[in-house]
């Protein structure tokens, strides 16, 4: 595969009158849908100015206050909307033509998690910055989380799915990171979570007054730059057999598109998908509106795009909950949702995948005989041990091996067994947890053929988090069943929805992956979105526990994933072959009588079962699916009968050991075991992905 994002293939020609018509009929559109939205955000607002008042302001005849009321408050509100949605979608628009990907964005390309990641940075450590100095720390974590995804990546051309995927495991990395930073410095980050969804409060007009030059500079320069962005866009070589200097321009429109978004993010914070949506919209519109696709076309018409996205889903939170409600709930979570929605329909429709592949390492170490097999399992199982052991006996209490076996001969004093009776439900649940989305992550990397997908990447965890975040919010006094059950419906929800939507393009691996993108994003705003709504000033519960925390777990709560691991494993042991088959294509198994659907659908089952279990355990973890079914496989080859087993000890061992470094790295405070995985599966993660660049 080429590209992903090809010019509409050479129609008949119409009239020019019907094709400026249709241009014309775009742009009236939007301008008048543009000018609807800010006529009616304009009067919405929690002071007694209505309508009435609005339009008596604007002919003349406003009561006394009226003025006030919309100049400093409701006005800088709306320009930032505007602003925002131009800067965000000329940005996204830029990005897509540089990689020739429609799935390119601020928001897929990490920008808008980099340029986060260091503004809380400089809030957490006390730095105080006027708005350009801001935007400056800004740009440079935009730039460096977009560089490095590109180039992991192969500079987009080479699929979406790869795109996504490395964009994904940067912003997952920096999320972590900054939720890191949230905890740690809850008091000098306060009100940065809000923040960090995309909020459009503003203090008056100097935010709009400083970056508004910034934005028409940078919209005038791709301007001019607009004929080589359609030479680069259409391909390199043609683009340098007529002159162009296609590094320079690349290098020039990667800086422009991340000093727009970077703008944009020190003015309301991470807007989500408005840079994706927007100008994916538009061309798409291409096909009947030719003209769209010339650069000096589609950047205004994707900027009054955005601008428009942003006003209606502002004006549709405030709608739909209320004014004084809705300085509470961030626009980007809107947004976000918005544009999850939009990429899975457009997942759902475009053919974006060749053939799928086997996961890289499964060529490795196929000839390992039972001998080494069985030593090598042994080795692994005495590692998971010693690890077990010293997540026992290290934390912010040390214990001596004499401890321990005092106490488990019963002789042990009040504290040892208090600390105890504290720290092994934990050590267990990270190890149940981890073994748990170990198998799940082999089953679902097997059964879409993609070496890069894990329950998180797929959606499947963020649907469980969601499900028990709903709870944890919404019911304050539930049980821990309560919320296990709330968050093994919120998986299978999400699995639903992800392995249905699939379905039409025969479960093609990319196609997968965005889907699952698109839910994993849909999910976190929802989880946004109810934190916000129901106790804004008190994140740090959720963020905790959406972080893959094992604080507070007694031996109740290990229940859930003892139950899935001894319901699913004598399932996954009983189509062990299977699995084996399905990895491989679709005819293979149907020739050796295998019935695909029904036997995919039994394996994703049990990956959901296991996935819903752990997070009902211990909270979100990321990239132990991933990473433990990968190094399995690397070790052993691919056969599920030895890469089960070998991947749930690393699992367990991986989840255990994040555990034990959060909570003595800096005792007595603690680091939930998901920020660690996080921190130590993405490295490996991206290596994955550019050894297998190729």
């Amino acid at each position: 595969m080429t590209s992903v994002l090809t010019p509409p293939a050479e129609a008949p020609r119409a009239p020019v009158r019907t094709r400026n018509g249709r241009l014309l009929a775009l742009v009236t559109g939007l301008l008048g849908l543009g000018l609807a939205g800010a006529v009616v955000h304009l009067t919405q607002g929690t002071s007694a100015v209505d309508a009435g008042d609005v339009l008596g302001l604007v002919f003349g005849g406003s009561a006394e206050g009226t003025a006030d009321v919309v100049v400093e408050a409701r006005l800088p509100r709306l320009l930032a909307a505007v602003l925002v949605g131009v800067a965000l979608s000329l940005s996204g628009a830029v990005l897509q033509s540089i990689s020739r990907n429609i799935m390119a964005a601020p928001d897929t390309l990490a920008v808008n998690a980099g340029a986060h990641l260091a503004i809380v940075a400089v809030a957490a450590f006390g730095v105080s910055l006027p708005l350009m100095g801001a935007a400056g720390v800004a740009f440079f974590g935009g730039l460096g989380a977009a560089t490095l995804v590109l180039l992991l990546s192969g500079g987009g051309g080479t699929g979406s799915a790869r795109l996504v995927l490395a964009g994904t495991a940067t912003a997952l990395a920096m999320i972590a990171l900054t939720t890191t930073l949230l905890l740690l410095f809850a008091q000098e980050t306060r009100g940065l979570f809000a923040w960090g969804e995309g909020s459009l409060d503003q203090n008056g007009l100097s935010g709009v007054r400083t970056f508004a030059p910034l934005v028409a500079v940078v919209l005038a320069v791709l301007l001019v730059m607009g004929r080589r962005l359609d030479l680069v866009h259409l391909g390199d070589d043609h683009a340098r057999a007529l002159g162009v200097s296609v590094t320079r321009v690349r290098v020039s429109a990667v800086m422009l598109a991340v000093l727009l978004a970077a703008a944009a993010v020190v003015l309301a914070g991470p807007v989500g998908f408005v840079g994706l949506a927007a100008p994916a919209l538009v061309r798409l519109l291409a096909s009947t509106v030719p003209r769209l696709h010339r650069h000096i076309v589609l950047l205004p018409v994707a900027a009054l795009a955005g601008a428009v996205l942003v006003i209606t889903a502002d004006v549709l939170i405030r709608a739909l909950v209320g004014s004084q409600t809705a300085l509470e709930v961030p626009t980007g979570v809107v947004t976000t949702i918005f544009g999850a929605i939009f990429l899975i329909a457009l997942a759902r429709t475009l053919r974006i995948s060749g053939s799928p592949g086997e996961p890289p390492a499964a060529t490795t170490r196929t000839g390992l005989g039972a001998a080494r097999y069985r030593v090598l399992l042994i080795v692994i199982a005495l590692v998971a041990v010693g690890v077990v052991i010293g997540g026992t006996l290290a934390g912010d209490a040390k214990l001596l091996l004499g401890d321990l076996a005092n106490w488990v001969t019963g002789q042990a004093g009040p504290i040892v067994s208090g600390v105890m009776d504290n720290r092994l439900p934990r050590v267990v649940a990270a190890v149940l947890a981890g073994a748990s989305l170990a198998l799940a992550g082999a089953v679902i990397q097997n059964v879409s053929r993609n070496p890069l997908a894990e329950p998180g990447i797929l959606g499947v965890t963020g649907g469980a988090g969601f499900g028990a975040v709903v709870v944890i919010t919404l019911v304050p006094t539930s049980g821990f069943w309560l919320q296990a059950g709330a968050a093994g419906l919120g998986a299978v929800l999400a699995a639903t929805l992800v392995f249905a939507s699939a379905a039409r393009r025969g479960f093609a691996s990319d196609n997968l992956v965005l889907i699952g993108f698109g839910v994993w994003a849909g999910t976190t705003a929802l989880i946004a979105l109810l934190i916000t709504l129901t106790d804004p000033w008190n994140e740090s519960k959720a963020l905790t526990w959406l972080s893959g925390s094992t604080y507070g777990r007694t031996f109740e709560h290990l229940v859930p994933m003892l139950v899935a691991i001894l319901v699913t494993v004598p399932v996954l042991w009983y189509l062990r072959e299977v699995l084996d088959l399905v990895s491989l294509d679709e005819e293979t198994p149907r020739l050796l009588g295998v019935r695909v659907p029904r036997a995919r659908l039994a394996l994703l089952v049990c990956a959901v079962v296991l996935t819903g279990a752990a997070v009902a355990g211990v909270g979100v973890v990321s990239f132990v699916g991933l990473v433990a079914p990968h190094a399995a496989r690397a070790l052993v080859g691919r056969r599920s009968a030895r890469v089960l087993p070998v991947a749930a000890l690393l699992g367990g061992t991986l989840v255990c050991l994040a555990d034990l470094i959060g909570r003595s790295v800096i005792a007595p405070a603690q680091l939930p075991a998901g920020l660690v995985t996080a921190l130590v599966g993405t490295p490996y993660f991206l290596w994955l992905l550019h050894r297998s660049r190729s």
